[in-house]
């Protein structure tokens, strides 16, 4: 990549990194510095170009020799077509020195002036903004320009010979065409350029238009399957705390038990082996949910809070339960949000509760909420020692993905746990019930 001294001194950032491909080149940003960023075999080849084309029209012009004033204007010109991509305002400079010098020197336009076609693709092409408008002003200018100096000097000489009209009429023809001539040679390259510049910016914006949404999706994947790294937290979390504290419990009463009454202690290893099966077929549900897509994670209904309210009372647990309305219609999500609200609650009020104080627990099903309060009495013996929270977060993250809510503090000497949620809960689903059979038909296919 070559760039100029004053260019490297001038720059703040760290050193840019050369492409690896001409395609890389050409895309490099251009903030109006002298020398745009070009592989060297770009600039190599841009160089042999311009003298093999500056060769040819020595070659074309005859006797260059007795004319070194020509010479200098083909170099001038083969050096602004050299620099037309390295340096585009440059090249523009270089070429309006030149075209001055050869209008001063009164010389007459040879075949080096259509370099300056190159130059004008090159500045709204690969210029920077500024070098884009004063590419079109040269464009124009020089037109006008060009065709005064043809003009002026076709006007010269008719003054001096025989024409059909005036020679001023005859100068303007020939100014007028030499000017439509001009402008086409210099505004068409200029706006091929700019066509193709913004092909190129439309270009780089669909591919970061592509690359965002890459980066877009990627971080929803990210984000799924960190929801599904909460979720399944959650209910491991559920299974297997109420699980192991029912087993813990009744493992220490048939420890004591064991010798005093070999009966109890064998009511409790069989609550013992009851409830660690149970939750074994529980995890090896959502461990075959987790491995197939077509799993089913374990999905306890509102029916089944009875049989945990009968396992906390084996436990000691005095839990009293008031129903209210008809659970039967909840959705599948509402009723495993339900039991697994009560079920945490009560593993907490045994775990953290006062010891033989009663749980109030209470459940009321409206057709359009559904809500729970779980209530018990907080233990101030310092015996029982806090949780670790994960518990009060599952419940709130399952009472927020129905669109409800849960509020869970101290009340006085009680701890209280209220939950209000939808019926039907935020995502859609139907509830059980309320669907008809034309609505299952559609739905199945």
């Amino acid at each position: 990549m070559t760039r100029s001294s004053s260019d490297a001194s001038a720059s703040d950032g760290p050193e840019r990194v050369i492409p690896a491909t001409d395609a890389a080149a050409e895309r490099a940003p251009y903030r109006g510095r002298v020398f745009r960023p070009m592989l060297r075999t770009q600039v190599l080849t841009d160089a042999v170009v311009a003298v093999v084309l500056g060769g040819l029209v020595l070659l074309l012009s005859g006797q260059v020799a007795d004319r070194p004033l020509t010479l200098v204007t083909v170099v001038g010109m083969t050096a602004a077509l050299a620099l037309r991509r390295l340096a585009p305002g440059l090249a523009l400079t270089v070429a309006w020195v030149v075209a001055v010098f050869e209008m001063v020197t009164r010389q007459n336009p040879d075949l080096s002036n259509v370099f300056i076609a190159g130059v004008m693709y090159a500045t709204s092409a690969y210029g920077s903004a500024r070098v884009r408008i004063a590419g079109l002003v040269s464009a124009i200018g020089g037109s006008v320009t060009a065709a005064l100096y043809i003009g002026i000097g076709d006007y010269q000489q008719r003054l001096g010979m025989e024409t059909a009209t005036t020679p001023l009429e005859e100068s303007l023809r020939v100014t007028g065409s030499y000017f439509a001539v001009v402008l086409l040679l210099l505004l068409l390259p200029w706006l091929a350029g700019l066509v193709v510049r913004s092909r190129r910016v439309e270009s780089l914006s669909r591919e970061a238009q592509l690359l965002a949404e890459r980066d877009a999706a990627r971080a929803d994947r990210a984000v799924a399957v960190e929801q599904e790294r909460v979720r399944i937290a959650r209910d491991m979390h559920d299974i297997v705390a109420h699980s192991l504290a029912v087993v813990i419990a009744q493992a220490d009463g048939a420890r004591y038990a064991l010798k005093a009454d070999p009966a109890v202690a064998d009511t409790a290893l069989g609550t013992i082996s009851t409830t660690a099966r149970r939750a074994l077929g529980d995890v090896r549900e959502l461990l075959g949910a987790l491995r197939h897509e077509q799993g089913t994670a374990p999905t306890p209904e509102v029916d089944d809070i009875d049989r945990l309210v009968g396992e906390m009372r084996e436990l000691g647990l005095d839990v009293q339960v008031d129903r209210d309305g008809d659970p039967s219609g909840l959705p599948t999500t509402t009723q495993l949000a339900v039991y697994r609200i009560v079920q945490e609650s009560l593993t907490n009020a045994y775990k953290h509760g006062e010891p033989g104080s009663p749980v109030h627990a209470s459940l009321t099903c409206r057709p359009d909420t559904v809500e729970i309060a779980v209530v018990n009495r907080r233990a101030d013996d310092g015996t029982r020692g806090p949780g670790t929270g994960h518990g009060l977060v599952g419940m709130r993250e399952r009472a927020t993905m129905t669109g409800g809510t849960m509020t869970a503090g101290v009340r006085g000497d009680d701890f209280e746990v209220a939950v209000r949620m939808p019926a039907v809960p935020a995502s859609g689903q139907m509830p059980r019930g309320r669907t008809t059979p034309t609505e299952q038909e559609r739905s199945a296919r």
